[in-house]
């Protein structure tokens, strides 16, 4: 090999090197699936939005718009075997894990042939063998549950870990330091994954808690923790990675901390008198995680404009299917009230 091909190879090399974590550790076809969930991830909460506007959902729900980085990079490193649990925002969680879009409609119309036959709805998706343990409405709850999970998953040595989400709010729960001590102590393959977008409901980190960084509090547990920019998919995907990897060594947890933001209010009922419009403009025009992803994935000629539309068209397809089977689907009988919510005595 002469001398120039020698230096057009080395250039390529560091060429390579230079790219995101995303764009070396995964295939062109697993970012273009990344890509395919976060539209997935939108175009669900959007479409979960207009059909309790349209009276098809009744009660609440907690739509995580402008936070699907999170979810789709914390799992990239995940296989169907390693465990989640997630929160009251947690559609994400569990599209981000393979949850069936048509399932989870057919949960939030209150039908039978939803996640937990129309009993649970907006807040209590689970699916284990996908191994999503299921969302949680309590603020704090699925991170006890996620401990306890990783603890069997180590007594068993199977090699499995477990994601646990929670948002800013959860940081001053009891639970969440109790789990993190505990997780520490006996060095469980855990992930503790902050998504901070700013408020606990209407109140605003800054006003609640005392560091600037929840993940700051990962010192005083004697495990890592991680400041990533939660809407940039690639920084989310490696701090992922190496919580991932570190667990399954039997190294112990992390606490990653993913700065994001919502971009609708806290539940339906939410006016946003907190936020002002220039803040949530902003985060919407100058943040928003799939058009930062769009535009990485051109820049690096992983995809084009039009297979970006081709995503697109998919995703509008997979929805529209979606929200017909949830209205087409069958009501519970209301002889069977109390099914799979207490168990049968032998």
């Amino acid at each position: 090999m002469d001398k120039a091909s020698v230096n057009a190879k080395a250039a390529r090399e560091e060429g390579k090197h230079n790219l995101p974590f995303a764009f070396r550790q995964y295939s062109p076809e697993q970012l273009k699936e990344a890509l395919r969930k976060m539209y997935l991830i939108r175009r669900f909460e959007e479409g979960a939005e207009e059909s309790y506007t349209r009276g098809f959902i009744h009660g609440t729900m907690h739509l995580s718009i402008g936070q699907e980085a999170s979810a789709v990079g914390i799992s990239l490193p995940l296989t169907d075997d390693d465990m989640i649990t997630s929160t009251h925002r947690g559609h994400g969680h569990c599209i981000a894990k393979g949850a069936d879009v048509s399932r989870m409609f057919a949960e939030f119309f209150g039908k039978e042939t939803g996640y937990c036959h129309g009993r649970g709805g907006s807040m209590h998706i689970a699916d284990v063998s996908k191994g999503n343990l299921g969302a949680n409405g309590i603020v704090g709850g699925g991170i006890p549950i996620a401990v306890g999970a990783a603890l069997s998953m180590k007594k068993q040595k199977t090699g499995r870990v477990v994601i646990s989400w929670f948002g800013d709010g959860a940081n001053n729960e009891g639970a969440f330091h109790e789990a993190l001590n505990m997780a520490s102590v006996w060095k469980l393959p855990v992930i503790f994954v902050c998504e901070n977008n700013g408020y606990g409901m209407s109140t605003s980190t800054k006003r609640a808690t005392a560091v600037p960084n929840i993940a700051d509090r990962a010192a005083a547990y004697a495990m890592p923790g991680i400041v990533v920019d939660g809407n940039n998919l690639s920084e989310v995907a490696e701090a992922s990675h190496e919580a991932v990897e570190r667990a399954r060594r039997g190294e112990g947890p992390t606490l990653i901390e993913c700065k994001t933001y919502r971009h609708r209010g806290h539940s339906k009922s939410d006016r946003n008198r907190y936020r002002t419009k220039e803040e949530i403009e902003d985060w919407i025009n100058n943040r928003d995680p799939i058009r930062l992803f769009e535009e990485q994935m051109q820049e690096y000629g992983v995809i084009n404009a039009a297979g970006i539309e081709a995503v697109r068209a998919d995703v509008e397809r997979e929805i529209e299917a979606a929200i017909e089977f949830a209205k087409t689907s069958p009501s519970p009988d209301i002889a069977s009230l109390t099914r799979d919510v207490y168990t049968d005595l032998p």
